[in-house]
């Protein structure tokens, strides 16, 4: 029953996408129509589950046995997800297609419905804010989505579950977080908190960013923690949550030196150096080197690109056309590999496919979900040049094809 009742909203959930795909092939389909469909695609069975009230009930947990994440596995999802979806919800229904309005407005609505099941201790899908440890990371990415989204996603919670909202995410200050990464998350959830009208701790948002600067290891990469990590640390936490988070920081505190103009100025060229870097890891068949943690992120790993895209720090060298291109390939290869997503459209753990065995120990299905951060520039209306210039070949496809390409130098921030 359960089985059969999950697969029906499934179906109801994804009309949309699946009559957009009906009506014009994947090859006529606009880039923007694609992000756009697969956006709805990942999200749907999240949100409308969580504004119903059947979450925890409908969710699959994949996990390791033994791992617990079943605790945890919610929030992730949710949070992570509108990580990546909230840049969506500012943009004006009358600059993008109607038809994807209809689809992004549809998200939004099981979003504010369901954030307040997330925050009522009543309901059954009420969030796991207050247990040491994980929920913070989680509760941070949800913070980040309402920095992203000042205006509709968290603008347009009513003012009880703002407030309920707030009273969680102070809950998260019982978790002192890791000296690494995790420095970042409680900064982000501070920053949070000053944009909502409260007042921040301080000591959380000054050691983490004096601390982080302080683990710049050169040519806009951080070490992720005391010691250089290779991996995508960098694009999954550090770099965009020092941007969003020290927006912020910098509005309310430019006087003060973690946030000055000049902080906050090298704090964005560093991340659009990195978002060079990235661009130049994609190869002409739209994949990307395999390296490090948490590498089950799928799309997540070019979350940085993304934001420089969003955000207009794209480096010179790394046009909008290609950028685009670039990150349709790799959504093309990632996305549309065969076990990606369960029979009830979640989302697997898995790289390319279903790939549990890869997995570390903390990682489940809610994790997986930071893979919705490569459709940040759906933040941008249809009629922005990101989306109008012509697609081009990116940088290594035009290296590998004889074609000439621009050099690569390092900053000296």
């Amino acid at each position: 029953m359960k089985k059969l009742l999950i697969t029906v909203i499934a179906v109801v959930m994804i009309v949309p996408g699946a009559a957009a795909r009906k009506k014009t092939t994947a090859k006529s389909q606009t880039d923007r129509e694609y992000w756009a469909t697969q956006a709805y695609r990942m999200a749907a069975p999240v949100l409308s589950n969580l504004a119903a009230g059947t979450l925890h009930w409908a969710m699959p947990i994949e996990q390791f046995d033994g791992a617990g994440r079943e605790r945890y596995a919610h929030l992730e999802a949710v949070g992570r997800l509108l990580c990546g979806l909230s840049p969506w919800f500012e943009v004006s229904g009358d600059s993008i297609p109607a038809a994807e309005a209809t689809m992004r407005d549809t998200l939004l609505a099981w979003a504010h419905a369901g954030l307040r099941q997330a925050v009522d201790t009543a309901s059954a899908d009420y969030l796991n804010f207050q247990g040491y440890g994980q929920p913070l990371v989680d509760a941070a990415f949800l913070a980040q989505a309402f920095l992203r989204s000042p205006k509709q996603l968290w603008g347009g919670l009513d003012s009880l579950t703002q407030r309920r909202m707030i009273d969680e995410m102070k809950a998260t200050r019982n978790t002192r977080p890791s000296y690494n990464n995790w420095l970042m998350f409680s900064a982000t959830v501070e920053a949070f908190l000053r944009m909502a009208g409260e007042r921040p701790d301080l000591m959380r948002t000054d050691y983490a960013f004096r601390q982080t600067d302080g683990w710049y290891v050169g040519d806009g990469q951080y070490s992720d923690g005391p010691r250089y990590h290779n991996d995508y640390y960098n694009s999954f936490v550090i770099q965009p949550m020092l941007v969003d988070a020290g927006r912020v920081m910098n509005r309310y505190y430019k006087g003060e030196a973690p946030y000055s103009d000049a902080k906050y100025g090298q704090i964005c060229r560093r991340a659009s150096r990195y978002a060079g870097v990235l661009e130049r890891s994609i190869s002409p068949e739209g994949t990307f080197p395999v390296v490090g943690r948490s590498i089950l992120y799928r799309t997540g790993c070019l979350q940085s690109l993304a934001q420089a895209a969003l955000l207009k720090m794209l480096p010179k060298e790394a046009t909008e056309g290609q950028v685009r291109a670039a990150l349709t390939a790799v959504m093309r290869r990632m996305l549309e590999a065969p076990g990606t997503y369960d029979s009830e459209g979640w989302l697997t753990m898995g790289f390319c496919g279903a790939q549990k065995a890869t997995a570390e120990y903390y990682l489940c299905t809610g994790s997986m979900y930071l893979a919705s951060t490569i459709f940040l520039p759906l933040g941008l209306p249809a009629g922005d040049s990101f989306w109008t210039a012509q697609p081009q070949d990116w940088t290594t496809k035009k290296a590998w094809s004889g074609m000439p390409f621009p050099g690569d130098h390092s900053i000296g921030d």
